[in-house]
């Protein structure tokens, strides 16, 4: 992969690709929160407005330090659902963080893997060649 590529995907990785962090999460607890107050979480008019407002909570607090819990809050607050549940999850939420951190990485990479090989800059020899893995020094 060439380096304006992967400029390129780490940058929007960093800022707007926050996946785990500002996508996922925030949408599972307000639909875990929602049948609570009498919410059907499976109507299209909920699923619309879930969608809609998750992907503009998601774009000011992507990156930052416990942005997932930020992000929710602007969520639940939206949807006018009870915001007291977070403060049980935030207890936990390190643990969780490992893993929307795993799909916001994950989800960087393979944005700039995709980006490369449409824009035809991806090296396939060394994308195959395994004698270049790092490995973990834990």
């Amino acid at each position: 992969m060439d380096t304006p590529t992967a400029n390129f995907a780490a940058s929007f990785g960093l800022t707007i690709g926050q996946n785990g962090c500002a996508g996922v999460y925030p949408a599972m607890i307000a639909t875990i929160i929602a049948p609570t107050v009498g919410i059907n979480v499976f109507s299209i008019q909920y699923i619309l407005t879930i969608i809609a407002v998750v992907t503009l909570a998601s774009f000011g607090v992507a990156g930052v330090g416990g942005g997932s819990i930020f992000s929710t809050l602007i969520v639940l607050g939206t949807l006018n659902l009870p915001i007291a549940v977070l403060g049980v999850l935030i207890a936990i939420d390190p643990i969780v963080d490992m893993a929307r951190t795993l799909t916001n990485v994950n989800d960087s990479i393979l944005a700039g893997v995709i980006t490369a090989k449409r824009g035809g800059t991806l090296d396939e020899a060394v994308f195959a060649d395994e004698t270049h893995v790092v490995e973990s020094t834990l």
